[in-house]
């Protein structure tokens, strides 16, 4: 009786109680709106409850992980993670044109969601075992292992899953002391690159000009964001109607389950990437200055268990974790609102899907991990 008790009572504490409000509040959120995207209580909203019930469990057993044997584990997922991209290189599954899954027999995977959290991991690892002795050669180490997934999953191609690896990676890469010097000249390349395509849209295009590093839907995704009028029953379709949904729902919004863009099937994608746009319809400015405060929340919290984390892989994995978060909303709003290109990179707790949910859960709990993880004094 005794051991049911001591082990229910840490169970209990496993939790981080403010991340974990946070994060019941928004999957209520979520699951309140995909009521409405999908109109009603079908298969995907049955199916997304599952898929929560799963990622809680999953937060859990992640937050149960003292962050010692996250550390001692960190290389074998990791190795394991990148044998798995290779496997999707030369077995995996093709689908709507790109290659992501990969069949097990028992199980079908998309091994890249993995490497959001494995990545980070052992970077985490390798700066801690490091700390106190870094040169820039570590560092030149750490861009080789980013870069290793980063490409493989380029390659398949999914640039949203890829951007998502290669920032929380590189959140690591930074935290553990890369010089903000260096990201100057980076930055001015950045935005030179950028001001050129803009000056230079008309000409570079055009349909028979090759860009070599992007693939051709990922050159018309780009060109369609600067100009969506180009083609707006086709490639542009995407943005025109999700930015009309979001301007549509004004400061107030129209109501639960009274957006006509989404009702009407205007807006493609309604319950995965495009999901914001069915939530600002509804609740307007007001609604969406609410939940990018929920989730500023979120950040600010993985921010503070970063802070207060009792070793350096505490505190560099938990500011990956947050900065995840911070990237995947950055990124999915701005592709709704039509300041970013569409990459497929879903709304956290909000946006249909099993595998980003579980790895999303799975992040939280390594941050009540690190929260109420106090090393024994020797």
């Amino acid at each position: 009786m005794k051991r049911m008790m001591r082990w229910a009572f840490k169970a209990l504490t496993a939790f981080d109680w403010p991340l974990l409000a946070l994060v019941v509040l928004m999957a209520i959120l979520g699951m309140t709106v995909m009521q409405s995207a999908v109109g009603g209580t079908d298969w995907r909203f049955s199916d997304q409850l599952r898929n929560f019930l799963i990622a809680f469990a999953c937060m859990w057993l992640a937050a149960m992980t003292p962050p010692p044997v996250l550390m001692r584990l960190a290389p074998y997922f990791y190795v394991i993670g990148v044998l798995l991209l290779l496997g999707v290189e030369f077995f995996g599954e093709t689908s709507k044109g790109a290659t992501r899954w990969l069949d097990l027999g028992v199980v079908r995977i998309q091994p890249s969601e993995m490497l959001k959290i494995s990545v980070p991991l052992l970077l985490a690892w390798y700066f801690h075992r490091n700390q106190g002795s870094l040169r820039v050669l570590d560092f030149m180490v750490a861009g080789v292992l980013l870069a290793l997934p980063f490409t493989l999953i380029v390659m398949q191609p999914d640039l949203g899953t890829a951007l998502l690896v290669f920032a929380s990676g590189f959140c690591v890469i930074y935290f553990g002391g890369l010089s903000f010097r260096l990201l100057v000249p980076i930055t001015l390349l950045v935005v030179a690159g950028v001001g050129t395509l803009v000056y230079y849209e008309n000409q570079i295009c055009q349909p028979d000009v090759d860009w070599v590093v992007l693939h051709e839907y990922q050159k018309y995704r780009i060109c369609t964001l600067l100009d969506p009028s180009s083609d707006p029953l086709g490639k542009g379709f995407h943005t025109i109607q999700s930015m009309i949904a979001v301007g549509s729902g004004g400061v107030y919004g129209k109501g639960y389950m009274l957006g006509t863009q989404s009702h009407l099937d205007f807006i493609p994608e309604r319950t995965t990437d495009f999901i914001f746009a069915v939530y600002a319809e509804e609740f307007g400015l007001y609604g969406g200055v609410m939940l990018l405060v929920l989730y500023a929340l979120l950040v600010v919290r993985g921010l503070a268990i970063a802070a207060t984390a009792h070793t350096q892989f505490g505190r560099l994995l938990a500011g990956a974790m947050a900065m995840m978060f911070f990237v995947y909303v950055f990124v999915n709003v701005g592709m709704v609102t039509g300041i970013l290109p569409v990459v497929g990179v879903p709304l956290p707790f909000m946006s249909y899907g099993g595998t980003a949910l579980l790895t999303l859960g799975v992040a939280c709990g390594i941050l009540m991990s690190i929260s109420r993880y106090r090393p024994v004094r020797s």
